[in-house]
């Protein structure tokens, strides 16, 4: 029987990667097998990431573009198509926090939040979706947040965000199952992340996400690739539009 979490052959795009969460995962899917496209909008860390990543004997791509920028993403995909490449799995991971009460937040700010966690997801999901409904087959990854579920308060436009990650999955699965193409989100826990550095120099913060999580620490972004890979390979060509928390047990305890 062949490893049906075996990625060869496949190229997947990973927005968001050349550090944290998106990095973790790319590596992950890297060591599966996939041909790994990074992508970023620093073009020194991306370069950097990506000769990482080559020396490890990993196959890898890069493409900057700013995913919030509409023009520059159509323009990256119709370089793929100009180059062969044909995006197999895409995980829309890129994304912002931004931390205000919303009695002092400005509309501006509040907007670029949604854009860059959210807008982004559907119009990246969307220029895939283009391409791999045709060919029948295709994964698409979200990264949702706890926060697709549940509340925080100072972070009004992220948790909003996130909640539309959830519910943009659920209807990617429900226009392109039928095409064979699933779509799946990822909720991760409190990570060891530079986003969460603030918080996790904060002993007061720290302390309650020990006690608030059943596994009595913070996640390292690693802990994402197992399910990352699970999600991308044959082994979930069943499962389509549901979102898998990685976070230590905090959102199912009290």
């Amino acid at each position: 029987m062949s490893n049906p979490f075996d990625l060869t052959g496949r190229a997947a795009l990973v927005t968001g990667s050349s550090r944290g969460l998106g990095r973790a995962i790319a590596e992950g899917l890297a060591r599966a097998g996939a041909r790994v496209i990074l992508n970023g909008v620093n073009e020194m860390r991306l370069e950097e990431a990506a000769s990482q990543m080559l020396e490890a004997g990993h196959d890898v791509l890069t493409s900057q573009f700013d995913v919030t920028d509409e023009a520059a993403v159509i323009k990256a995909f119709e370089g793929f198509d100009a180059s062969g490449i044909a995006i197999d799995i895409l995980v829309n991971n890129a994304g912002m926090q931004f931390r205000k009460p919303m009695v002092d937040l400005a509309t501006a700010d509040w907007q670029r939040v949604i854009d860059t966690n959210l807008t982004s997801a559907f119009v990246i999901g969307r220029e895939a979706a283009r391409r791999m409904i045709p060919r029948g087959r295709g994964k698409v990854i979200n990264i949702g947040s706890l926060t697709s579920d549940l509340a925080r308060a100072t972070v009004a436009p992220y948790t909003v965000a996130k909640g539309g990650i959830k519910m943009l999955t659920k209807a990617m699965a429900a226009e392109w199952g039928e095409h064979g193409v699933q779509a799946n989100a990822i909720g991760p826990g409190y990570m060891v992340t530079d986003m969460n550095e603030a918080l996790i120099s904060n002993p007061q913060f720290d302390s309650w996400v020990k006690a608030r999580t059943p596994a009595r620490r913070w996640g390292k972004p690693e802990e994402l690739a197992g399910t990352a890979v699970y999600l991308a390979s044959s082994a979930a060509d069943y499962v389509n539009g549901q979102i898998i928390y990685v976070d230590g047990g905090m959102i199912s305890v009290l």
